[in-house]
């Protein structure tokens, strides 16, 4: 009997938890589930390590290591690689949220803020600065040189956006 009237409790408990959720805003909720998750993570950890299961942990953590020291020299030969789809990601990220300042970036062209912030330059650069800075980058980022043909490409269109502005 007693049973019965702990799950009937634990059910009401669950059901008033839920309106409550569902009114709250979205950052207190998240917040809420993120410590839940952090307190339910440490006392499995706690209990585990009470009754000695610890052992596949320490096992998986061993596997890790050691398939991260195999993989480093692979990814050491992919870091450029995958740093320039990183950047990619941050500049579409940046054209979905609107950060674009100009009307020519909806068309496939780039704002002159982009430029500057392409080419290292503040907004008060002269035409001598945007060419040395070109010159500069492109120096280092040609595809000649193991460079990328998109990075050079986005180089030129800043020089192009700045000095036609």
């Amino acid at each position: 009997m007693l049973r019965i009237y702990l799950v009937l409790l634990l059910i009401i408990a669950a059901f008033y938890g839920l309106r409550a959720f569902q009114k709250a805003p979205p950052e207190k909720v998240a917040r809420v589930l993120k410590t839940l998750f952090y307190v339910l993570f440490g006392l499995t950890f706690l209990v585990l390590g009470a009754t000695g299961h610890l052992n596949w942990l320490f096992a998986l953590i061993g596997l890790i290591v050691a398939f991260a020291a195999r993989m480093l020299p692979v990814l050491l030969r992919y870091a450029p690689f995958l740093h320039r789809m990183w950047l990619e990601y941050i500049m579409v990220k940046r054209q979905s949220t609107g950060q674009q300042s100009s009307s020519s970036a909806a068309k496939g062209g780039m704002s002159t803020t982009e430029a500057y912030e392409v080419l290292g330059l503040k907004p008060d650069a002269t035409k001598e600065e945007i060419t040395d800075a070109h010159r500069k980058l492109m120096q280092k980022i040609h595809p000649d040189r193991g460079g990328s043909d998109y990075l050079a490409a986005k180089i030129n269109l800043a020089k192009k956006t700045l000095l036609n502005k």
